[in-house]
């Protein structure tokens, strides 16, 4: 059985492709060329075969009909603009914050802090002066690790409500913030709805206001990502410091990192965020909801999907084969290509060139280099910028977590930019949903049922 369509007919020719949609093959090679299409080599090397989802997603969308119900049902998945935002803009050269290359933002030396005061329209001020006080807030101090083993009878209600008495003496449950077994995510979703507790200021709509409550969110998720506590350091520090501890090329790429990843766009994360913000939800509401957002595979798996590729081609021993078995055999190739950037992502390309410059004759690297090569010969994608988070993290031989860390600890600065400028706008996110299920008996009538507009909130 050829290799290409060992996988029950993923992959079809472009005859049958052709045929599904109604199109010549030149509208075909086009939307290739587009992204809405993936194709794979044929077995005679010559021919192509292209994946059958795409076409049948592709021929739904036909099948839908046309005009504006139509195109707000696209706009739902990387289509057409939904909303106007002056946050962040996506060229081939690099994603844009507020008019300013991230990629030249990173030659330049700048921090996620400086993304953020950017991001955020700080102008002049700077929320993260002061910085905020070391250590967690009191409320949170017991799950945080904060708090010492104490004896029962002096104990707070909080530190009584957060442990367990084991004859006279009181231990804490094991801490959230310092719990390796609990994923970073999930500890950060875990303390952060707590932090809002005590934020006094949280439903506060003065801009300056926001902006220092953004700013020590900023930092607290950090810490929490990496089971620390809260401090001045700059972030790229702080998750530097908790993986490789005095490894400054590593804190650069670390800081390049976060930088790159600071927002792009209206993805599904940072619109979570906004759909929150719309509803009035303080910021720490709407950080939990892109941190929920990241938490599904289809959105933060990406880097360890990414991971799980470069240490399956070691595994294999020769990364060429392993790449090429992959994708004539119809599978993605993780951390490679992203439909927004048709000639390669220039965030992946950024850190794919520090990596080079600092690891050089690494041999971790090598296969890196590789596995790189690899993709390009047999696929013609180059890496994306979930790919090079795994590649850092598999150079310096660290698990697959602290690439989706951060990830998620420089998003957030996007997600806090979001929020903000949607509850400045002071409208309420509520599209409509085109029904497709059984009809009722009786016929419609004019009003909410027909299909009109109506204002309320539900």
């Amino acid at each position: 059985m050829p290799r290409s369509t060992a996988r029950g007919g993923d992959l079809i020719p472009a005859r049958e492709a052709c045929a599904l949609l109604g199109i010549s093959p030149a509208t075909l090679y086009a939307y290739v060329s587009r992204g809405l299409v993936e194709s794979r080599p044929g077995p005679d090397h010559r021919s192509r075969l292209y994946l059958r989802r795409d076409i049948e997603r592709l021929a739904q969308r036909k099948q839908a009909g046309r005009g504006a119900a139509r195109g707000a049902a696209q706009s739902l998945d990387r289509g057409l603009p939904v909303m106007e935002t002056a946050i962040s803009l996506i060229r081939p050269d690099s994603p844009y914050y507020r008019g300013r290359a991230a990629v030249a933002m990173v030659r330049e030396g700048s921090t996620l802090e400086d993304a953020a005061r950017l991001l955020w329209d700080c102008g002049d001020s700077d929320p993260f002066d002061p910085p905020p006080a070391r250590g967690w807030p009191a409320r949170v101090a017991p799950i945080a690790g904060d708090a010492p083993c104490l004896s029962f009878g002096g104990l707070s209600k909080v530190h009584r409500a957060c442990g367990w008495r084991v004859g006279w003496a009181f231990v804490p449950v094991a801490p959230i913030a310092g719990d390796a077994s609990l994923p970073p995510l999930k500890r950060a979703m875990a303390a952060i709805p707590l932090l809002a507790v005590d934020e006094r200021d949280s439903l506060n709509a003065a801009p300056a206001t926001r902006r220092r409550i953004a700013a020590t969110l900023l930092r607290q998720n950090a810490a929490l990502l990496v089971g620390a506590s809260p401090d001045a350091r700059p972030v790229h520090r702080l998750l530097a410091d908790a993986w490789r501890p005095g490894d400054e090329a590593f804190a650069d790429l670390v800081r390049a990192a976060l930088v790159l990843c600071a927002d792009h766009e209206l993805n599904v994360s940072a619109f979570a965020a906004r759909v929150v913000a719309s509803t009035g939800a303080h910021l720490h509401g709407t950080v939990c909801a892109g941190l929920a957002a990241l938490s599904g595979p289809r959105h933060g798996g990406a880097t360890a999907r990414a991971y799980a590729l470069l240490a399956d081609a070691a595994a294999a021993g020769s990364p060429a084969a392993h790449v090429d078995e992959r994708w004539h055999r119809g599978d993605e190739l993780p951390g490679f290509h992203h439909v927004l950037y048709p000639d390669g992502d220039p965030r992946g390309a950024e850190v794919l060139a520090m990596l080079r410059r600092y690891r050089a004759g690494d041999p971790r690297m090598a296969h890196v280099e590789a596995v790189v090569e690899a993709a390009a010969r047999t696929s013609g994608r180059l890496p994306n910028i979930d790919g090079m988070l795994a590649a850092i993290c598999y150079v310096h031989q660290l698990p697959p977590a602290p690439a989706l860390v951060m990830f998620a600890a420089g998003r957030l600065a996007g997600w806090l930019a979001h929020a903000q400028e949607q509850q400045a706008a002071g409208r309420l996110i509520r599209p409509r949903a085109r029904y497709n299920g059984v009809l009722p008996e009786t016929p419609a009538a004019d009003g909410p049922g027909g299909g009109e507009a109506v204002a309320g909130t539900g």
